[in-house]
């Protein structure tokens, strides 16, 4: 069964998930892929992994990187996993490129490439948003895309681990008019 309990953060509101294993979701209300792995009938319940979910949150939202990590349960495919390990790689205040984590997998799996576009999809369906890092993961051109959050909460999050740089940038998309 899986057990949820919402947390107020500076750039909105969380719900926390998790199951007997550990957190499986970390969704900011309104994201992209909201709850998506999670069960429709869960109870709404402080379980102990929620609560170090909420304790990490709370020392991550004073700007300290925390010393620990909450019992975390993945849900998705391997190759989806394989990508959120990596993320969960990338150090507190710095970041990486969509192109050097599939450079990366490809090494790993003795490929001459790996498509960051795969990489992109799979880290745009992360369940454990903050915890398992996908905001510090930019384009090669140095653009801010891909966060189910929003480009806001990348760009707080960013800045509040002292990893934003001035040349990031979010890309402008053509309107179209109906």
């Amino acid at each position: 069964m899986h057990c949820t309990s919402l947390y107020n953060s500076p750039v909105g509101e969380i719900l926390i998930a998790a199951d007997e294993i550990g957190v499986i979701g970390v969704w900011f209300k309104g994201a992209r892929h909201y709850a998506r792995c999670l069960e429709k009938e869960s109870v709404a319940k402080e379980t102990p992994a929620i609560k170090e979910a909420k304790r990490w949150l709370d020392i991550y939202f004073q700007g300290k990187e925390p010393a620990f990590t909450p019992p975390l349960h993945m849900i998705g495919t391997p190759f989806q996993i394989e990508v959120w390990n990596i993320l969960r790689e990338i150090p507190y205040g710095a970041t990486s490129t969509y192109k050097k984590i599939a450079e990366k997998i490809a090494g790993q799996r003795g490929l001459k490439t790996m498509s960051a576009q795969a990489v992109g999809t799979a880290i745009g369906k992360n369940n454990i948003s903050i915890i398992v890092p996908c905001h510090r993961v930019v384009g090669t051109n140095n653009s801010l895309t891909g966060y189910a959050g929003g480009i806001e909460k990348k760009i707080y999050l960013l800045k509040l681990e002292g990893g934003y740089q001035n040349e990031y940038f979010a890309p402008k998309h053509k309107q179209t008019s109906t």
